[in-house]
């Protein structure tokens, strides 16, 4: 670690794992530059403490109920906890920027998640600069803070402010002249708002990968932006000791042979059908192609709320498939046995595939993953992806299509130039390198 700068950052994740990661990830690579760190949270979702014991952490009073939490979708239990937790996180915010004790450097500013929209009235009030971090890519990013006029055109129509992306692509807000908005409409716009009231944003992206998104976002917000990602690459770690589950799907991975095997995750929140499962499942078993497959116990909705393979699959899979409840995805994606990967396209799991060469089939579901999967396909040509309703003979020529046919080896070879990309973007000259220089002289300048 660099010398000690002798100031704190206070840093505020969302509490949902596909933010909270890359948040510690960027946590890591600041205190690695010599700031001290505090990190608030909410009781919902709270993190081990354990696992980062260079931090200091405070855990705030959400006031969710415990019926409250399994009846909201994402947006609305975000604009719930953006109630909710005003008053805990300001008292909580106040009382240490207060504390002048002999050991407590003074803070430099917050650190929060753009779609903690109420800390920006937070820290105007106790007058401490904030920064807000996009975990996601700047051209999903974009998408959503776009004022289009769909008007009449059709879902595969292109949108000409929006360079690649389609009608479809972009997250709807729901029907604004019903007397109110939506609960989306309501984040966006409470997002959008008081991040142009803040003094920096912060993405987990490369600069060259999205250059006219970039400039885009710099027309479109007064401040200085720091794409800095992947935040993951950016400080190196010391080799886990894997837990056991996590080492069988290596174990497994080192029995198989170089870019044979198909990784298959959804992540942590996206979810399919049932339908849409056993289509997964054939097309799959009709592949003829090895496949590590995590199949979560939430995978499925379905009314028993589980995961039932359809007769006869995992005889024919025998030998060829392995499943997993959960896989420790960047060892995975790093082993030379994976050949591609069948994602959600959530970013983390995009950037994560990029920075490792591997090619991509994408199968979006929700928020800013269609617009991922479309930069995928479309603008970078490292994946295929697949759209909403495939069927199994679909998913079957997809998978040959990347692991076997010459149009594959065509995309690896795009998926190996922007693993390149990934790699000089954080060394030194490199653009993330010199953002994060930029980033650490604009803290040290509050």
């Amino acid at each position: 670690m660099q010398q000690k700068m002798g100031r704190r950052l206070v840093i505020f994740p969302l509490p949902y794992l596909g933010h909270q990661n890359p948040t510690f990830e960027l946590a890591n690579i600041l205190h690695s530059k010599g700031f001290s760190i505090t990190v608030i949270h909410t009781r919902f979702h709270s993190p081990d403490p354990a696992k980062y014991p260079h931090f200091n952490f405070h855990f705030i009073e959400d006031g969710l109920s415990e019926s409250e939490v399994p009846f909201q979708d994402v947006i609305s239990l975000t604009n719930t906890l953006n109630n909710k937790c005003v008053e805990p996180f300001k008292a909580f915010l106040s009382q240490i920027l207060t504390d002048h004790g002999s050991d407590q450097e003074p803070v430099s500013c917050l650190i929060t998640d753009v779609m903690w929209y109420f800390t920006q009235a937070v820290a105007d009030a106790l007058q401490v600069p904030r920064i807000v971090i996009r975990t996601g890519n700047l051209s999903s990013f974009t998408a959503f803070f776009a004022r289009l006029e769909i008007g009449d055109k059709q879902p595969d129509d292109l949108i000409l402010e929006l360079p690649y992306l389609r009608v479809k692509d972009i997250p709807r807000v729901g029907n604004l002249g019903m007397g109110g908005q939506s609960p989306l409409q309501h984040l966006l716009s409470n997002t959008i708002t008081q991040t142009k009231a803040s003094k920096g944003l912060i993405f987990n992206a490369i600069e060259e990968l999205e250059d006219r998104s970039m400039a885009i976002t710099q027309h479109e917000f007064p401040f200085p932006v720091f794409p800095i990602g992947p935040f993951h690459k950016c400080i190196s770690s010391p080799p886990r000791n894997l837990p056991t589950q996590d080492q069988n799907s290596i174990s497994w991975l080192d029995s198989q042979a170089p870019n044979s095997v198909l990784y298959v995750s959804f992540g942590s929140l996206a979810a399919v059908d049932e339908a849409g499962f056993l289509e997964m499942a054939w097309g799959l078993a009709n592949s003829n192609q090895p496949f590590l497959w995590v199949v979560r116990s939430d995978l499925v909705q379905s009314s028993n709320g589980s995961s039932q393979f359809p007769d006869g699959f995992l005889e024919k899979v025998s030998g060829r498939g392995h499943f997993v409840s959960w896989a420790p995805q960047k060892e995975v994606l790093a082993h030379p046995a994976v050949g591609g990967f069948w994602t959600h396209s959530g970013w983390n799991s995009t950037l994560e595939s990029i920075c490792e060469g591997v090619p991509m089939i994408c199968s979006p579901c929700f928020g800013d993953q269609m617009v991922n999967a479309r930069y995928v396909s479309e603008v970078w040509k490292i994946g295929l992806e697949l759209e909403k309703g495939a069927k199994t003979e679909d998913m079957e020529k997809a998978i040959r299509t990347l692991m076997v046919e010459k149009e594959g080896e065509e995309i690896r070879a795009r998926a190996a130039c922007l693993k390149n990309k990934a790699s000089i973007c954080i060394q030194p000259g490199g653009s993330s390198y010199k953002h994060m220089e930029d980033l650490v002289s604009l803290i040290m300048s509050f």
